[in-house]
């Protein structure tokens, strides 16, 4: 997206968000029946000793403190507090209103400009730090196979989990350095996708297509944006989402499950995806359904499936949105108010902002 921030509340903006916003509640009503079991399992939550959600909370907070990294490694005169004020409160913005992805993009843009950082800057770093977080996940399939021959399941302990951590880990970072390193894996990823994408467009009657080489461009672009910082860059984004999915295995552990870390890692993935749906906030009943689902299709019994989505959702969305909140409030009273026009209008990248799940 190459418009200014005003064009995102232009009549044609509202136009197509309010078209979002109108699939997204036939979405909810579809999903209601799944929505209704989920909301009914909540009073089973106080059944999950609270250290449980302290440690689940610890890994979201971990998992956001990757994603500041990350943002001070490819902008290092950023401070923490801007860092993490600006990410907060536009994961936030993202995630409360359906189609949001650009709004929050707009809103670290802005919020990074309105604290020095120059218009070019922040459109690279979004850039940056979108493509690397989305490159992390898209390693997880991989991961989840690797996983899977090595034949990793969780025991009652958690200790396993965390050290699937360990593992998932240095796998994540090998698939970051080989996409770095190296044009033809890209490549032979980009011919596969253009594949994928002309064939829906044949299914569609559209001329949908994908140029391959696009990715080898957006990774120079990237690398080139990040000079030599890119290994620490990619150790961020990979870290981000290792945290996050050990939020998701401590509630399966915390409701009794004993389910299998490849598994688990794909059935992540999918609930990752999901999000990213842009018809309701933050994915919702799009992730708590499909999540669940996958989790019943890895072995996990459904009322275990279900308290696990459940407490997990609180951690990785709710709690960030109130957080988000909070962080705005609290941006604004160090740089006042962040919504006003100034000299340089910004432009945000096509990326959305890099976003805990």
């Amino acid at each position: 997206m190459n418009a200014p921030i005003g064009d995102l509340f232009s009549g044609p903006a509202l136009v197509r968000r309010g078209i979002i916003l109108f699939i997204g509640m036939l979405s909810l009503y579809y999903f209601a029946p799944d929505i209704l079991e989920l909301i009914n399992s909540a009073p089973e939550l106080v059944s999950i000793n609270r250290r449980w959600f302290f440690l689940m909370i610890l890994f979201e907070l971990v998992s956001f403190a990757f994603l500041w990294w990350l943002t001070r490694i490819v902008l290092p005169q950023v401070s923490w507090f801007v860092a993490a004020t600006s990410q907060l409160a536009s994961n936030a913005a993202s995630r409360v209103i359906p189609g949001g992805a650009a709004v929050g993009g707009a809103v670290l843009y802005r919020m990074l400009s309105v604290s020095g950082t120059s218009s070019g800057q922040a459109g690279a770093a979004l850039a940056a730090t979108g493509g690397l977080s989305t490159t992390a996940l898209a390693a997880f399939p991989a991961a989840g196979f690797a996983l899977a021959v090595a034949g990793a399941p969780i025991p009652e302990s958690l200790l396993p989990a965390v050290l699937a951590g360990g593992v998932l880990f240095p796998l994540l970072l090998a698939v970051g350095v080989i996409a770095v390193r190296t044009t033809r894996p890209l490549l032979r990823l980009g011919l596969t996708i253009s594949k994928v994408v002309a064939w829906t467009g044949r299914l569609v009657r559209r001329p949908w297509q994908f140029d391959p080489r696009k990715l080898v461009r957006e990774r120079d672009s990237m690398v080139v944006a990040m000079g030599d910082r890119w290994p620490l860059a990619m150790v961020a984004a990979a870290l981000n989402w290792v945290f996050d999915y050990l939020v998701l295995v401590t509630a399966l552990v915390a409701v009794g499950a004993d389910p299998r870390l490849s598994l688990v890692l794909l059935a992540y993935t999918g609930g990752a995806l999901l999000a990213m749906i842009p018809v309701t906030p933050g994915g919702f009943g799009f992730v708590e359904t499909g999540m669940t689902y996958l989790l019943v299709l890895s072995g996990i019994t459904k009322g275990d499936a279900l308290l696990a989505t459940l407490a997990y959702r609180i951690v990785s969305l709710w709690l960030p949105i109130m957080a988000g909140s909070v962080a705005w409030l609290i941006f604004q009273r160090r740089y006042g108010n962040a919504t006003e026009d100034s000299s340089e209008q910004p432009q945000p990248s096509g990326e959305p902002a890099p976003q805990d799940s």
